[in-house]
C-alpha cells in the first residue's frame, strides 16, 4: 500500500466516524420515532378485511397536523394524516385524506431494473388539488384534510372537504376489479354561493416528480416528457429534450399523461378540460427522471351542483394495455413520425404480437420477425443486387470515357456516361431505388424497439435486458459521443454492418469518397446506437447476416457473363427499340441545359 492509498483510507475512516457521532440522534428524537412506529406497528398488525377479487382498504396513521387556522374551511386545516389503501390484482394505491389525493400507487407485475417494487410516485411528489378564491382566501385542496364519508364494497371509497352542512366538495374514488384504472368523479355542492361571481372555472393543479425506474436515467428521460390529446385532433406532447412549456386555449382537451420511457400517469376528463396550462423539466437531481405541471381548467355551472367524471391511468406503456383503455391513450407509445407510424401499428405491431402468441422468447421472436421482413423485400435485394452488378461490369468502358473526356468537363463526361447506360439499358439508380424503399421499415424499427415495452426486462444470451443496452465493458467516466460502456451487440452490430459494407463495394464496384463513405457511417451510428436498447442492435445484426445470406444465394444464380452478353446485346439494339426511362430523359434534359448554360458563359467571355 503506498502513502496516498493509506492518507485517503484514513481520511475516509475520520469522515465515516465523524458523521457517525454528529448525526447520531438526540434521546429525545429516539423516543419520538420508537412512539410512531410502535403505533404504526398496531395498526398493521391489525388484519385488513379483504374479500376475493375486491379491493382492499386499511388505514394508517401520521403525525398530526396542529396547526390551527380560521376563515373558509377553517376545520379543514388542522387534522390527522390517514392513508387508505385501495387495491386490486394489479395495482395498490395510497389515498391521503389530506388534499384526498393520490400519494402512492405500486404496480403489482413489475419491478425497477434493481428489482425494488415499481412505485410510480410516494409522498410528496404528487400533488393534486383544486384552486379557488373564498371570502378573500385562496384555497388549494391540496393543502386540506377531507373527512371519509363511506367506503362501499371496499372498492370504492368517498371524501368530502365541507364548508358548512350544505356546501362542500366530495371525491369519489373508485377502483374495478383487474383494472389499471381509478376513477374519480368530483362532486360539488353550493359550492357557486361561496366563490366569487365573476369565476368561471374551477383550477385543478397536478404536479407530479418521477422517480427513475429503469438501468439508463438518460435513455429513460430520453423518451419522458408531457402528453395530451385535444378532443377532436391528433395527439401532441412536450419537448423531450429539454424543459419545455406550453399553455393551449383553443379547444377542449381529453386527457393528459404525465410519460415515462416505459410507464404513464395520465387524468382523463371524459367531458374535457377547459385549458390547459402544462410544462416538463429534467431534474439534476440522480434517481429522478423529470417533473411535470398541468393546471387545468373545470367549467363551473352556475346555480347548480357541479360533477366531473375524471378516471386516472396508472400503468404501462403496452400498446395493447393503452388500446385497452380507449381515449386513443395509445398514442403514448411512440411508433415513429408520417408514414413509419402507420407501418409500425398496422404492419409490424400485428405480426409481432401473433408470433408473441407462441410464447418464443423474444430473441427468437425478432431473429422470425426479422426472416418474415427479409421474405417480403427479398425481390427488392434482388433487383438491387442485379442493378449493381451491371455497374460493376460497365466500370472499365465508364473508365475509358473518362480517360478519354477527362475530369476538367463533368457535364460532357455526365452525357457520355448516360448515353453508355441507354446503350447498355442500364439504370445508374437501379441498385439505389430499391434500398430507399426499404427505408422506411428500417426507420420504423428504429421507433418501434426502443419503445416495445414487451422486451422490458427480458433476457436473450448475455443480454439480461433487451430493451437497453448490455453493458459489456464499463469505462467508469463518460467518454463524449459513446458513453460510459461498450455495448457488445452494439460493436456485432457496426462489425456485421461493416463486413456488409464491404462485400456490397465489391459487388457495385464503388470506388473514391463512395467507398470510404460506406465505412465512416458505420462508426458513426456506432456512437449514436451504443446506448439503445440491444433488442434494436440485434436486429440489425440479423438483417446484415440475412442480406449476407441473400446475397450469396443470388450470387449462385447469377452470371457476370450473362449480363455481360445482355449488356452487349442491347448495344447492338436501333435506338428506336431502347425504351428510356423517366430518369434517363430528365438527367439528358438537365445535361443539354447545363451544356447550353456553359457554351453562353463561354461566348460572353
Amino acid at each position: 500500500m503506498d502513502r496516498n492509498t493509506f492518507w485517503g483510507l484514513f481520511l475516509i475512516l475520520v469522515i465515516l466516524v465523524g458523521s457517525t457521532f454528529l448525526m447520531k440522534p438526540s434521546e429525545e428524537e429516539i423516543k419520538r420515532e420508537k412512539l410512531v412506529q410502535d403505533s404504526i406497528a398496531r395498526l398493521n398488525s391489525q388484519p385488513a378485511k379483504k374479500a376475493a377479487g375486491t379491493a382492499a382498504i386499511k388505514t394508517v396513521q401520521k403525525a398530526p397536523d396542529t396547526t390551527l387556522v380560521k376563515g373558509p374551511f377553517g376545520k379543514a386545516f388542522q387534522g390527522t394524516e390517514q392513508e387508505i389503501v385501495l387495491e386490486n390484482e394489479l395495482i395498490r394505491i395510497l389515498i391521503n385524506n389530506k388534499g384526498a389525493k393520490v400519494s402512492s400507487v405500486e404496480l403489482k407485475g413489475f419491478k425497477t431494473s434493481d428489482g425494488k417494487p415499481l412505485i410510480m410516485f410516494s409522498g410528496e411528489q404528487n400533488q393534486f388539488g383544486l384552486m379557488f378564491s373564498t371570502a378573500g382566501t385562496k384555497i388549494n385542496t391540496n393543502d386540506l384534510y377531507f373527512e371519509t364519508i363511506a367506503s362501499s364494497g371496499q372498492q370504492s371509497l368517498t371524501l368530502r372537504l365541507a364548508y358548512d352542512e350544505n356546501r362542500f366538495i366530495d371525491y369519489v374514488y373508485q377502483l374495478d376489479k383487474n383494472s389499471y384504472q381509478l376513477g374519480l368523479q368530483i362532486k360539488t355542492q353550493g359550492l357557486e354561493g361561496i366563490l366569487p361571481t365573476n369565476q368561471q372555472q374551477l383550477s385543478l393543479n397536478w404536479q407530479t416528480t418521477l422517480n427513475q425506474k429503469e438501468k439508463d436515467l438518460a435513455s429513460e428521460q430520453r423518451y419522458s416528457t408531457t402528453y395530451f390529446q385535444p378532443i377532436g385532433e391528433d395527439v401532441d406532447y412536450l419537448s423531450v429534450s429539454e424543459d419545455d412549456e406550453e399553455e393551449y386555449t383553443d379547444g377542449k382537451i381529453q386527457w393528459v399523461a404525465f410519460k415515462q420511457h416505459f410507464f404513464s400517469n395520465a387524468l382523463i376528463a371524459k367531458n374535457g378540460f377547459e385549458k390547459a396550462k402544462l410544462s416538463v423539466k429534467t431534474q439534476a437531481q440522480l434517481g429522478i427522471v423529470k417533473s411535470y405541471s398541468a393546471q387545468l381548467e373545470l367549467p363551473i355551472n352556475k346555480g347548480q351542483n357541479n360533477e366531473y367524471p375524471l378516471a386516472f391511468y396508472f400503468g404501462p406503456n403496452k400498446f395493447q394495455t393503452l388500446q385497452a383503455q380507449g381515449y386513443d391513450l395509445e398514442r403514448l407509445v411512440d411508433l415513429g413520425w408520417g408514414p413509419l407510424k402507420y407501418i409500425n401499428r398496422y404492419v409490424v405491431i400485428p405480426v409481432f404480437d401473433f408470433l408473441s402468441g407462441f410464447n418464443w422468447s423474444y430473441g427468437l421472436i425478432i431473429l422470425v420477425l426479422t426472416i418474415l421482413l427479409k421474405v417480403v423485400l427479398f425481390p427488392l435485394t434482388y433487383k438491387s443486387y442485379l442493378s449493381m452488378a451491371k455497374m460493376r461490369i460497365l466500370k472499365p468502358e465508364m473508365d475509358e470515357i473518362k480517360a478519354k473526356v477527362g475530369e476538367d468537363n463533368p457535364t460532357l463526361l455526365q452525357q457520355e456516361y448516360l448515353k453508355l447506360y441507354k446503350k447498355a439499358g442500364v439504370n445508374p439508380l437501379g441498385g439505389c431505388l430499391p434500398m430507399i424503399l426499404q427505408l422506411p421499415i428500417i426507420m420504423a424499427f428504429f421507433f418501434f424497439f426502443p419503445n416495445l415495452f414487451d422486451l422490458r426486462q427480458q433476457s436473450f444470451l448475455w443480454m439480461d435486458d433487451l430493451s437497453t443496452y448490455d453493458a459489456f465493458f464499463k469505462f467508469g467516466f463518460n467518454i463524449p459521443f459513446l458513453g460510459s460502456h461498450i455495448s457488445l451487440m452494439c460493436v456485432l452490430m457496426t462489425a456485421s454492418t461493416l463486413i456488409y459494407t464491404y462485400f456490397n463495394n465489391q459487388i457495385s464496384g464503388a470506388t473514391g469518397q463512395m467507398k470510404y463513405i460506406g465505412y465512416i457511417m458505420p462508426i458513426i451510428f456506432f456512437g449514436v446506437l451504443n446506448s439503445y436498447p440491444t433488442g434494436l442492435n440485434y436486429y440489425y445484426f440479423l438483417a446484415n447476416l440475412l442480406t449476407f445470406g441473400q446475397q450469396f444465394m443470388i450470387r449462385q444464380f447469377v452470371d457476370d457473363e450473362k449480363i455481360h452478353a445482355k449488356i452487349q446485346e442491347n448495344k447492338k439494339k436501333p435506338e428506336s427499340e431502347k425504351k428510356k426511362s423517366k430518369f434517363q430523359q430528365r438527367m439528358e434534359d438537365y445535361m443539354r441545359q447545363a451544356q447550353q448554360q456553359q457554351k453562353a458563359k463561354s461566348g460572353k467571355k
